[in-house]
């Protein structure tokens, strides 16, 4: 019986940045899943029987080249984020395959992977109820996964509609003094909003859809009356709510909607004496088993290694004083 178990690329040139410099990522691959890994021609292999090993030898080997795609490299940050995600779920081992919480959004070249534990129990929470509380500190991926999973729901025809939201704490919810119309005036504070959006999709499809006003944009102010059918939800930098505002927004929800909330409660912008709304209501709402709250932290920031260790830096001050 052959046990050889082979994976075809498109080339040798992508075998080549797949295997890493000196072949660097094939020995912490190696290490990771207890069996050598060879090469030839534009071939990677395994010599290995057991199912459960090849399945994820492939799904290790597709989302280093899913990413490799996206940033033209496989540093060992990349293999190490990607190897500890793969197909551990808690104690459970073996039985979780990541491949199956990847956000597949139609119309993009890529699936989005979670790269770290708290990311993969984000996506679970998106899937699992319909009012979703993401907090963590920046570069975490918390606000590009509630985009991804979001593009997912409406191209999907899962929800009719994309609604972007986020308090305007720096104008005082006044937009009258902004040039334009009232997408002119909030388009800058939700352009992080559209920035993942524009990773996740060609840039002409996400303005199509926002022509068509498949993707509303609206800052948090002019909520208030409206019932949010059938649609998906992203309420942004939430840490800056104020506890009425949040109140406000969380009844907005209407049937077969899903709303993401996300913040950095360490980012709060409100006057020193104010609550913050995200804060109150992650409180208040902890006990309701149909609200999931997940908490990414230092460790869970995947923009930058550089960024991980500023994240860090300043969460070790908070915990001295």
């Amino acid at each position: 019986m052959n046990s050889e178990y082979t994976i075809v690329l498109s080339d040798g040139e992508l075998l080549s940045r797949v295997c890493g410099t000196n072949d660097s990522n094939l020995k912490l691959i190696e290490k990771h899943i207890g069996t050598p890994v060879f090469t030839r021609g534009n071939e990677i292999s395994i010599e290995e029987e057991d199912p459960r090993i090849q399945q994820e030898f492939k799904f290790i080997i597709d989302r280093i080249i899913d990413e490799i795609s996206e940033s033209g490299e496989s540093s060992s940050d990349l293999i190490h984020s990607i190897l500890n995600t793969g197909f551990v779920d808690g104690n459970t081992d073996l039985s979780f395959n990541a491949g199956k919480y990847a956000v597949s959004i139609p119309g993009s070249t890529r699936k989005v992977y979670p790269k770290t534990k708290n990311q993969l129990n984000l996506i679970k929470a998106f899937r699992k109820n319909n009012l979703v509380f993401a907090e963590g500190p920046a570069g975490s991926g918390k606000t590009f996964l509630a985009v991804a999973e979001a593009l997912s729901l409406v191209l999907s025809k899962k929800v009719n509609s994309i609604v972007l939201t986020r308090p305007i704490v720096e104008a005082g919810e006044s937009l009258g003094f902004l040039p334009g119309d009232l997408e002119d005036k909030i388009n800058p504070y939700l352009r992080p909003l559209y920035d993942s959006m524009n990773a996740c999709l060609p840039r002409e499809i996400v303005h199509k859809l926002t022509e068509n006003g498949i993707i509303e944009v609206a800052p948090l102010a002019y909520m208030r009356g409206r019932t949010l059918n059938n649609c998906a939800v992203i309420l942004d930098e939430a840490q800056n709510t104020t506890c009425e505002q949040m109140k406000m927004f969380l009844t907005r929800m209407g049937e077969n909607s899903k709303v993401f909330i996300t913040g950095d409660v360490t980012q709060i912008d409100l006057p020193k004496r104010q609550k913050s709304g995200l804060v109150h209501a992650m409180h208040i709402l902890s006990e309701i088993p149909e609200i999931s709250m997940v908490h990414l932290e230092a460790g869970d920031v995947v923009r930058s290694a550089l960024v991980k260790k500023i994240v860090q830096a300043y969460s070790n001050e908070v915990n001295d004083e």
